[in-house]
């Protein structure tokens, strides 16, 4: 088997298993995997401008909430309909992801990573400035009526698996076809070696701003769905957690690699959720995997097995 039908087995493989898993598990890790799904096509987004243009960023829950609250905020206070507030947030996020992106990128190393942070804070102070609308830390629920998209009820639970699957599945053959392509390997380039990269001829500052823009733009879908499954805007999804955590999903699962986010954030979900059923100290459970998994697995579960096994993995 070709290296190319490898890949397209494996993934396609993945997306059939949790479709069957809508029919097969119990209620309980139902809801859990749709809402790993959602997160998990969030640190997608993270992946291309962390694992694939080598940026380290501090400040992706700006994009999650902008796509939260462009979504919300248009559902809430201007009336519109599912569908036409999902586009809002994920056009708000890529918005917004160029525009910090356009000022963040004349920054280097310890600064960029400095700078994203700042931008994600001021737009968690501006959530809780602006209270009236966005109800600060208090956060607003969105109508049951007002999560229907094309006739679909996306509070039915069965209805909102399948949604989380279909962002998830579209994300990861975005991604996919993505890295596979010219774009793709002009960002690894820049990730290994940005000075002979533009040696080379290549605009490195307008290839690294589209990656930051087309990042954005997927974590802010993640966001407003999130937002419209699960019926919930609130400040703390714009906090520094938020920016953290996607960090901890892709180097778990392994940086630079379409399926990597999705690894992570299911072993990190799962691990918490179960150290917390017999311990309140259930975080020091989770800082002891992540510092394990750095000494022993510095490239995440899937790096290491493309390093091991699978060279071809993408």
């Amino acid at each position: 088997m070709s290296a190319r039908a490898r890949v397209f087995a494996l993934h396609g493989g993945l997306l059939a298993l949790l479709l069957a898993g809508h029919f097969l598990l119990p209620a309980y890790h139902h809801g859990n995997l749709a809402r790993i799904m959602v997160l998990a096509t969030y640190a997608m987004g993270y992946n291309i401008v962390f694992g694939y243009t080598g940026l380290l960023s501090l400040g992706h829950a700006l994009f999650f909430a902008a796509g939260m609250y462009g979504m919300g905020l248009s559902v809430q206070h201007l009336g519109y309909s599912a569908g036409p507030a999902l586009l809002i947030g994920v056009l708000s996020a890529a918005v917004v992801a160029a525009g910090s992106g356009v000022l963040a990128l004349r920054t280097r190393g310890v600064a960029f990573m400095i700078v994203t942070l700042m931008f994600a804070q001021a737009g968690y102070l501006t959530v809780l400035y602006f209270g009236e609308w966005t109800r600060g830390d208090e956060g607003f629920v969105i109508a049951r009526g007002a999560r229907v998209l094309w006739g679909i009820d996306l509070s039915d639970e069965g209805n909102r698996y399948l949604a989380a699957l279909a962002l998830f599945a579209a994300a990861m053959i975005a991604c996919l076809a993505l890295v596979r392509a010219p774009f793709g390997r002009t960002l690894v380039a820049i990730r290994e070696n940005e000075a002979r990269t533009r040696m080379l001829g290549y605009d490195t500052f307008r290839t690294k701003l589209a990656a930051v823009t087309i990042s954005g733009a997927i974590s802010g879908a993640a966001g407003a769905a999130y937002g419209l499954l699960f019926g919930y805007a609130g400040a703390s999804f714009a906090g520094v957690e938020y920016s953290i955590l996607p960090l901890l999903w892709v180097l778990l699962g392994g940086a630079g690699t379409v399926l990597g986010p999705f690894v992570g954030s299911l072993f990190m979900f799962y691990l918490i959720d179960l150290s917390s059923g017999f311990t309140t100290a259930y975080m020091l459970i989770a800082g002891v995997a992540l510092v394990l998994l750095t000494l022993f697995a510095p490239q995440g579960i899937l790096g290491e097995v493309r390093r091991r096994i699978w060279e071809w993995l993408p």
